[in-house]
């Protein structure tokens, strides 16, 4: 979780078909303001697809988007839905799938991920999912 003079940015936005196209862009013109341009794609596509999933498989209507620059090359990026509580598990789909792929970027992508399950036990609402961009050595010569 991102400590409290990380500079970081949190927007509310619309559970909506047209969110994940709007979180790229933002991601990008973060990443462009932080000096973090060898980021921008990595951090756009994550955000992206955290985003869609939780468009996807969220209830309600808002998600809070949330990135911060942990360190000099190293960005946390999270999405909030109020989704039941259940973990997410990435999966390999098949090559024949259009869909299912999210995770699995994430994973792929992100130098850790997870997940945070949000409220008290008896009053549940919701889950964080987090992934943390690293840039590597080639990333940042660039």
């Amino acid at each position: 979780m991102p400590g409290p003079e990380q500079p970081s940015y949190t927007v509310p936005i619309a559970r909506s078909a047209e969110a994940a196209r709007a979180i790229r862009l933002m991601a990008r013109v973060v990443m462009s303001e932080w000096g973090l341009q060898h980021l921008a794609g990595e951090a756009a596509l994550l955000l992206s697809e955290l985003v869609t999933n939780a468009v996807r498989h969220a209830r309600g209507t808002p998600l809070r988007i949330q990135l911060t620059r942990q360190a000099e090359h190293t960005v946390y990026l999270a999405v909030v839905d109020y989704a039941p509580r259940r973990l997410p598990i990435p999966r390999v789909p098949n090559p024949d799938e259009d869909s299912g792929r999210g995770l699995y970027l994430v994973q792929a992508e992100a130098v850790r991920w997870g997940c945070d399950l949000l409220g008290a036990p008896a009053h549940p609402w919701g889950k964080r999912v987090w992934a943390v961009l690293e840039a590597t050595t080639e990333t940042t010569a660039r």
